[in-house]
């Protein structure tokens, strides 16, 4: 198995049991290896008093494409610590984009840093995340996979 294709499987595995990034209606656009790009449209429930996208929502959707990074090696991982930034809002009816980047794995612990951006391109919000991997595996594999 190569790692884009472990990357892959976790994350049919984990998106087979991830209701709330379901809910919120978010997809997978890409993932492999320490890398994914999850999207959602904004739609009028995603709203807050403001007029724009609540920055739980948007959080949510940066969180989930660290979740899916960070359990691509297929080794169950779980956030430590996460640290968000919001630079602009989310407008109603567009497409936010949340693409997660490994900077750096050692041992247990990883460092992520996610962007999510607007349709047309512009930095809605900055997500740092560090993980920590745990027991466990999404599926089982052989030693030589």
């Amino acid at each position: 198995m190569t790692p884009e294709e472990r990357a892959r499987r976790v994350a049919d595995v984990m998106w087979a049991n991830d209701a709330a990034s379901a809910w919120l209606g978010v997809r997978i656009d890409d993932v492999g290896p320490g890398r994914a790009v999850l999207s959602m449209q904004v739609a009028a429930h995603h709203l807050n008093g403001h007029g724009i996208c609540h920055g739980g929502f948007i959080f949510t959707l940066a969180d989930s494409a660290f979740a899916f990074a960070c359990n691509s090696y297929n080794l169950t991982t779980v956030a430590q610590e996460n640290q968000i930034t919001y630079l602009s809002p989310g407008q109603p009816d567009e497409r936010l984009t949340a693409t997660a980047i490994e900077v750096a794995r050692q041992g247990r612990s990883g460092v992520y840093d996610v962007t999510v951006t607007g349709a047309d391109g512009r930095k809605v919000a900055l997500m740092r995340g560090l993980s920590r991997t745990i027991q466990g595996r999404h599926f089982e594999e052989s030693a030589d996979a």
